[in-house]
C-alpha cells in the first residue's frame, strides 16, 4: 500500500489554488470588460441627442457660411480659396473669424467640411458627347464604350426602348438578382453600379483612387478626321465617380472642378485645362490661399491661351463661376464617441438655403 508523500499533497494542492485563480481572473477579468462595454454603450446613447444636435449645428454654420458669401463684395465666384472650401485666402470681415474646425459647443466639438457639387458633371443631364468624353478619360478610348454610355442613356429615359447597344428591364429581369430597369433620373451616383456595362474599375477607377492629380500618360493614335477628338490625351486614374454628381445646377464651376472634369467642356481640351487650374491658382500654382486668382465670370477664359473670343461666346451653355449646390460633411465628437453627418446644401439666395437632406453615417 503506497503512502501519499505530504510535500506532493501539497503541490497539487497548489496547482489547484492556482487554477482556481487564474478561472476566476479570466472571470473577472470578462466581466469588467463588459461592463465597460455595456458603460460605453449606455454613454453613447445618453449622448446621441446631443451628437444629433451637434451635428445639426455644423449644418446650420455652413448654410450661414455658404449664404453669406454670396454678400461678399468684390467676389462675384465660388472659389477654393474662400471659407467654405477650407481655403486660406478670405480676408472678408463677414467670414474671416469664423472657423469650420474643432468649433467647440456643448459637451463636444464638430468639424464642418464643404464641397460643392458644380465641380462635377450632373450625370442626369449629362449629354452622350459628355458621357463619352468621361470614358475617353477613364478608358483611353470613348468608341469602346458604347454598351455603358448607351445603357446609362436607357436607365434615365423614360421608355422601354433600348439604345443600340443599351438595356432595359427585359435585360434586368434576366440577371440574378433580377430587378427593373429604373427608367427614371439616379438619385444616387452608386446607381451606375447597377447599368449593364459599368463595372467597379469604371465607377471607381482602375487602381481604386479617387485622387484625380494622380494621372497616366498613353500614347494613342492621333484621332481621324471627323472623329470626336479624345484619343490623344492623358488618362487619369480615377472613375465615374470623381467626374459626376446626381444633383447640382448642370453648370461647371470653372473655379472648383478638376483639370479632368474641365477637359470634359466642349471646346476645351487638355491643354486648355490645366491652363485654366494653373491660371486660377495664382502666381505659386497652389489652390486654396491668398493669391489665388479666380474667374470673375466664363468671359475671362479668353485669356488662356488656345481659347479664342468664338469658343468662349459658347461656352456660357457649361460654365459658370458660381455653385447653388453643396455637400456638408459634419464629424461630430463627445469624448471619444464620434459620428459623421452628411446633409445637401442648395443654395437660392443669402437667406434661402434649402436643406435637400441630412442624414448621419
Amino acid at each position: 500500500m503506497s503512502i501519499q508523500h505530504p510535500r506532493a499533497e501539497r503541490g497539487i494542492a497548489l496547482i489547484i489554488v492556482m487554477v482556481v485563480i487564474l478561472a476566476l481572473g479570466v472571470l473577472a477579468g470578462g466581466f469588467a470588460y463588459a461592463m465597460k462595454v455595456e458603460m460605453k454603450l449606455a454613454r453613447n446613447h445618453r449622448d446621441e441627442a446631443q451628437m444629433e444636435w451637434l451635428g445639426r449645428s455644423g449644418v446650420e454654420l455652413a448654410r450661414y457660411v455658404v449664404g453669406q458669401q454670396l454678400l461678399i463684395s468684390g467676389q462675384p465666384y465660388d472659389a477654393m480659396n474662400q471659407k467654405w472650401a477650407g481655403g486660406q485666402g478670405e480676408t472678408n470681415i463677414l467670414l474671416a473669424d469664423i472657423s469650420l474646425d474643432n468649433v467647440e459647443l456643448g459637451p463636444g466639438q464638430f468639424s464642418v467640411k464643404i464641397v460643392d457639387q458644380e465641380r462635377k458633371w450632373n450625370i442626369n443631364t449629362a449629354d452622350t458627347i459628355i458621357l463619352q468624353k468621361a470614358f475617353a478619360l477613364i478608358t483611353g478610348d470613348a468608341m469602346e464604350s458604347s454598351v455603358p454610355i448607351d445603357s446609362i442613356m436607357d436607365w434615365r429615359d423614360l421608355d422601354e426602348n433600348p439604345h443600340l447597344s443599351g438595356a432595359e428591364s427585359d435585360y434586368y429581369l434576366g440577371l440574378d438578382p433580377p430587378y427593373a430597369c429604373k427608367n427614371g433620373p439616379l438619385d444616387d451616383l452608386s446607381e451606375l453600379l447597377l447599368i449593364k456595362g459599368v463595372t467597379p474599375e469604371l465607377y471607381w477607377g482602375g487602381v481604386g483612387s479617387n485622387e484625380l492629380n494622380r494621372v497616366a500618360s498613353v500614347n494613342r493614335a492621333p484621332p481621324q478626321s471627323g472623329s470626336l477628338g479624345f484619343l490623344n490625351q492623358t488618362v487619369f486614374q480615377g472613375g465615374l465617380v470623381d467626374l459626376f454628381t446626381t444633383i447640382s445646377s448642370g453648370l461647371i464651376n470653372i473655379n472648383t472642378a478638376s483639370a479632368p472634369v474641365l477637359q470634359m467642356i466642349p471646346g476645351i481640351n487638355e491643354s486648355a485645362a490645366q491652363q485654366i487650374v494653373q491660371m486660377r491658382a495664382g502666381p505659386d500654382g497652389v489652390e486654396g490661399n491668398e493669391d489665388d486668382t479666380p474667374f470673375r465670370n466664363p468671359g475671362e477664359l479668353v485669356n488662356v491661351p488656345g481659347m479664342n473670343y468664338q469658343a468662349v461666346g459658347q461656352l456660357g451653355r457649361f460654365c459658370a463661376t458660381r455653385s447653388t449646390t453643396f455637400e456638408v460633411t459634419v464629424t461630430a465628437q463627445i469624448g471619444d464617441y464620434r459620428r459623421e453627418f452628411v446633409a445637401l446644401l442648395r443654395r437660392n439666395s443669402p437667406r434661402d438655403v434649402q436643406v435637400l437632406f441630412f442624414h448621419w453615417k
